[in-house]
């Protein structure tokens, strides 16, 4: 474009100067005044000739900042396109190890649940299994000789609730239950003696010394040393067991039931006494 109105003027330039020498050549009387037109004319087209020159020189000067601010600035878009890219790959990385990070702490939750609900399960178990066992105890203590049944049955039937419901963790169950054991097994090993009203079998009632030796036997004395029984086991007509004194004793069991109590009672030495008397079960 430059090259294009510079040519242009010269062109024009020239051919005013043809024409001068034209008119040199040809002319008289004007030849002064024509010749001064032409020479202002031809000022102006030079002056023309360099503003035109400076306005291509400034254009060509605002071009190459143009091009060079366009070159700096696709310059700074790819640097700036390469370094998110980089924060891209990065975050792109970090994501994929958070994700990694996720799934193993999800398989670890869902090992822990799966470990939790085993857990669950077997405390469900151990303590549908203590339950049972409360009950077969509490069974055994309803069969068993009858000192304190009440009491003790209470205790069990209470355990054998609470478990059942859910009120008693098996921890919690399994304590109470092996403390109630520990009482029934001594209960068992002891000997226990104490002066309370009995019915006999007419249904009088007496004041009486009552031995208790472990879970074997019960036998009494009364206050006068004249009446003397020992709890048996037998069957009723329904089938199932109760208890019921065996008063008809002979000379021998009536002296051995004597001294047994005696020997509690630290009436006489400690001494082993041979009791001929068992809890037989009559059919």
């Amino acid at each position: 474009m430059r090259n294009f109105v510079y040519c242009k003027l010269q062109m024009k330039l020239l051919f005013l100067v043809l024409f001068l020498v034209a008119l040199a050549t040809g002319q008289n009387s004007d030849f002064e005044q024509q010749k001064a037109a032409l020479l202002a004319e031809k000022a102006d087209i030079e002056a023309d000739i360099k503003k035109t020159n400076a306005q291509i020189a400034q254009t060509d000067s605002t071009a190459k900042a143009e091009q060079k601010n366009a070159l700096e600035q696709r310059a700074r878009q790819k640097a700036d396109i390469e370094r998110r890219r980089g924060e891209i790959e990065k975050l792109n990385q970090k994501l994929n190890e958070l994700h990694a990070e996720i799934r193993k702490e999800r398989n670890l939750i869902a090992n822990f649940q799966i470990q939790i609900e085993n857990i669950s399960a077997t405390r469900k178990a151990l303590t549908a299994g203590l339950a049972a066992h409360c009950r077969k105890l509490e069974n055994n203590i309803k069969t068993s000789l009858p000192w304190d049944t009440e009491i003790r049955l209470e205790r069990v039937a209470v355990l054998c609730l609470d478990l059942e419901n859910g009120m008693a963790t098996a921890e919690e169950g399994f304590s109470r239950l092996r403390a109630i054991y520990a009482e029934e097994i001594r209960f068992g090993d002891e000997a226990q003696i104490s002066n309370r009203a009995i019915p006999r079998n007419n249904g009088e009632i007496i004041n009486a010394n009552v031995l208790r030796i472990g879970n074997q036997w019960i036998v009494y004395q009364d206050d006068a040393g004249l009446l003397y029984g020992v709890l048996s086991k037998k069957r009723n007509k329904d089938g199932k067991y109760e208890y019921i004194w065996k008063e008809n004793l002979s000379f021998e069991e009536r002296q051995a039931v004597k001294t047994a109590i005696d020997v509690k009672l630290s009436r006489k030495p400690p001494q082993m006494v041979v009791l001929p008397l068992s809890l037989s079960i009559d059919h």
